[in-house]
């Protein structure tokens, strides 16, 4: 087996998901994945603290993305207006994805320690969102609430998307959650 690989991560990765999917998350082993991407176990664990981890791999980049995202837009924007723009380019390119991020969410939602995982990175990302914030010189208070908003947007959006037609776009929920969420509030 190699010493060292490049793209090591994304093997695990992508030797994780079907042996989770066959053989269910408890009872598949780390040295089961390393030995399915051709790697070690070693290997394994200078990516991961866990096999919980391999499953949110892609998650460690969106709070780079959000800062490096909202350091794009023009400070005169408002927040809510900012907040709204970071959702769309969220959705950007991502209807690609739709099969794989259906594999890992029934994964993710068939095991309690893993919904767990998951609702702890809404909550980084919801940090990094309201931090992102912050710095544009929005007000303390209203960053944390639009952060909540964003990611309960986004997350709704998912779940929307993934649980309807195979050919509607992203945007289209992440617009649909938008609209639902503002009606809510504005009764």
């Amino acid at each position: 087996m190699p010493r060292w690989s490049p793209d090591a991560a994304l093997r695990l990765e992508a030797a994780a998901i079907p042996l989770f999917e066959e053989h269910g998350f408890g009872p598949t082993t780390v040295p089961q994945i390393a030995e399915a991407a051709g790697l070690t176990t070693r290997t394994f664990f200078r990516h991961f603290a866990d096999k919980r981890d391999v499953l949110f791999l892609r998650d460690r980049e969106f709070p780079h993305a959000v800062s490096d995202f909202m350091a794009s837009i023009p400070p005169e924007s408002s927040a809510p207006a900012t907040v709204r723009a970071g959702l769309t380019a969220a959705g950007r390119g991502i209807q690609d994805w739709r099969q794989p991020i259906a594999r890992r969410r029934r994964i993710v939602h068939s095991e309690p320690a893993l919904h767990e995982r998951e609702l702890l990175q809404r909550h980084h990302l919801a940090l990094a969102i309201e931090e992102s914030l912050n710095q544009r010189g929005t007000d303390p208070r209203q960053s944390h609430t639009l952060a909540a908003v964003a990611v309960t947007c986004f997350s709704l959006a998912m779940e929307r998307w993934l649980g309807g037609p195979t050919d509607r776009p992203f945007e289209e929920c992440v617009e649909s959650a938008w609209k639902d969420m503002r009606d809510c509030v504005d009764g």
